[in-house]
Parts: C-alpha cells; structure tokens; sequence
C-alpha cells in the first residue's frame, strides 16, 4: 500500500510511503520465520473471501466519485481475524483499506461544535455544582473530581477538566487526569478496602458516549470481582499460560511487533491491535502505572487527534486490583485501549448489530495505524 503523505502547506513535496496492508495479511504471515508464524497461528485464526456486486450504469458516476473506478468495487477482498484466546474478532474490508491519509495540521473541530459559552454546563462550577464523594475532592492542578449522580457502581467518580474543550489537551493535562484519577481510587479504596477494582474511562465528545461536552473522564473502583470483560480476559489470559507456559501479552506484543504492527517506547509496548473493538484501536502495555506510560498515552492521544484526524475516541486503563484479591492477577500487566469513534459530525452511530452479538467491521488498516504511532512516538 502507498500512503500518500502531503507536506506543511508551501511545500510541494509530496512522500509516498510504502506500508503493508490488512488485504496481504495472509502474504505477511506466509513470509514469517517458523516459529513466528507458529505463535500468529496459536493466537489468531484468518481467512479471506471475496464479494461481488453488479452496479447499474446509472451508479458509475457516483461510484468513480467516491471509489476511483466501478472496478474497485465489483471485487472486494474481506479479511476475517479472530483472537483464539480473547475470541474478539474484526473483519476488514479491503475495498475501504486503501484509503490515503492526509495530514493537515490542527483538523479537529473545536468552537463549531464545543461551545465553551455553555450556559448549561452543570461541570463549569464542579465545587458548587457537582456532588462530592463522602471521602472528598480530589484537586489536581488541571482537574477536580466529584462524585458521579448517577451511580452504576458503589464507587464511582468523575475527573473533571479545568478545560471546557476536551481536546485542547496537553502532555501536562493527560499526566494530570490520570494522577488525579489514581489519587481518587487510593482514596476510596482507603474508606471502602474491599473496593480493589479500579477502572478509569473517558468517553471523549458526544459520539464517544459523553453525556456532556465539558471534558471529564469516569473512574470506579468495584468490590467482589472485576467487570465481566475484563475478568474475561484474566481468566483468558490464565488459561493462556497453562496451556503454553507463556504469558499471553508477551506473546500479543511478540505476534504484533513481528508483523510490523507494534513498537516499544522506554518499556512501554503500543499495539495497532489487529482484532479491534472499533476504528483504530491502540493497545498500551506496561508493568506499572509509571510517568512513561502517562506519556506514551498522551503521545498516543495526540497521534490520534493530530495524524489520525481523531476527536471522538473512547479510552480505557485498566491497572491490576489495588490489593490482594483471592484470585490469581499473575501476569497481567496496566493495560490501556483506545479506540476511535469516528466523525463528531456524523450523527450515524457507528456500532450496530454486528459489533454488539457478532464481529466488529473495521475501516481502518492496522499498518497504517501503526505506521503514524510509530512516526508520533519516535519523532
């Protein structure tokens, strides 16, 4: 595949970059040493088919508009992966892979569609707006918490922003949220010691699931065991290492980094994951919630709204549980995911049917993905 990467305005260089593509996964692969293929095959199964369709002619015109030529899509080459450990699965459709990316500097929307004159925003006065968890705020020098109205654990918080516009944000800002959201889960997990399950989110702008505009992330600290998917994915993950007597994020990142879909950054691994939830999703591993990571995630958030055209995303950090549980964590690292949740000005949602009881459908190529973290985070 080309990229086509055009230059700052004034210069009329254009750079082509050659990069694989999801369509030659089954190449990729083949070309493997044996005993990298092995492990692709011990954690993922693929498979390829192709779809037809016969336009009218009274659709050419709208077709060669918008695909270059009909025959780009009376033969669409599908590709079909699916984790044989996590049993996520994507399927890619090569016709849409091929897409360039342009890089244009400062594309997100901010003040067309966040309106920092919000007269209406109950988060613009959080101290004597929002309520307070029974343990206090939590203040850091960019974000305040409060506790959350209404609740869907026992523990469960908002950072808010000191900025309106979720998207302004900055190295500092990023390594603020997630210190504060860190300091709030120690804080409920001294008044409530069987709360050990923590979780930060944030659903960035309306089409990643927020309720309000003003920036503002969620963290919730659970009892018992954790929630369903990610307990699911300890249990996968252990079950991973008695089978083969390895751990199954080494080997995800191994898997990854061979195919030219991975790279470490001062001991922080970043995934463009090949199963993805959603549109470019982007695994971070670490071993402990350190400053590299909070700025590998910032550099990754960056990369997405400043490379990947991305201001709607959804991201997740999912630590170990804060004390001794009485099943087993071996292994399981800090994991972070996030994911793209496509244009703020597209009122389509982009999850249906297939994504909620099937398989995700994906747009975006993993390479391609892998190729802009990889120019963002070694710049």
């Amino acid at each position: 595949m080309i990229t086509q990467v055009k230059l700052p305005e004034g210069d009329q260089k254009t750079v082509q970059v050659f990069t694989p593509t999801i369509t030659e996964l089954d190449t990729i692969v083949e070309s493997l040493p044996s005993e990298e293929k092995t492990l692709f095959h011990r954690l993922f199964h693929f498979s390829t088919t192709t779809g037809y369709l016969q336009p009218p002619d009274t659709m050419r015109g709208w077709i060669e508009e918008r695909f270059g030529s009909v025959e780009a899509v009376t033969s669409q080459k599908i590709v079909k992966i699916t984790n044989l450990v996590t049993f996520e699965g994507a399927l890619f459709n090569g016709l849409r892979a091929f897409r360039p990316i342009e890089f244009k500097e400062k594309l997100y929307v901010k003040h067309s569609i966040i309106d920092a004159s919000d007269n209406h925003d109950p988060l613009r006065h959080p101290e004597t707006n929002t309520p307070e968890d029974i343990f206090g705020r939590v203040e850091g020098e960019h974000s305040i918490t409060a506790s959350n109205i209404a609740k869907y654990d026992g523990m469960h918080g908002l950072v808010i922003f000191h900025d309106y516009d979720p998207v302004s944000f900055s190295r500092e800002k990023i390594i603020d949220y997630l210190d504060t959201g860190w300091r709030w889960a120690k804080k409920a997990h001294e008044r409530n010691p069987s709360a050990k399950y923590y979780l930060f989110m944030w659903n960035c702008l309306q089409r990643g699931g927020a309720s309000l505009l003003h920036g503002h992330a969620q963290v919730t600290l659970s009892t018992n065991m954790h929630y369903a998917k990610i307990e699911a994915l300890r249990r996968a993950a252990l079950n991973y290492q008695a089978e083969h007597g390895s751990n199954y994020f080494e080997d995800l990142y191994r898997v990854h980094h061979s195919l030219g879909c991975a790279l470490e950054k001062e001991g922080i691994r970043v995934i463009a994951y090949l199963t993805p939830v959603k549109e470019k999703e982007v695994l971070l591993i670490a071993k402990e919630c350190n400053l590299s990571l909070k700025e590998r995630i910032y550099e990754a958030l960056a990369c997405f709204r400043d490379r990947m055209h991305v201001t709607a995303f959804n991201l997740v950090m999912i630590p170990p549980p804060l004390a001794e549980t009485e099943e087993s964590w071996e292994g399981f690292p800090v994991l972070v995911r996030i994911v793209d949740r496509g244009d703020p000005k597209i009122t389509t949602c982009d999850i249906g049917s297939m994504e909620l009881y099937a398989s995700s459908v994906i747009s975006s190529d993993p390479w391609e993905v892998a190729w802009l973290l990889r120019e963002s985070l070694q710049a």
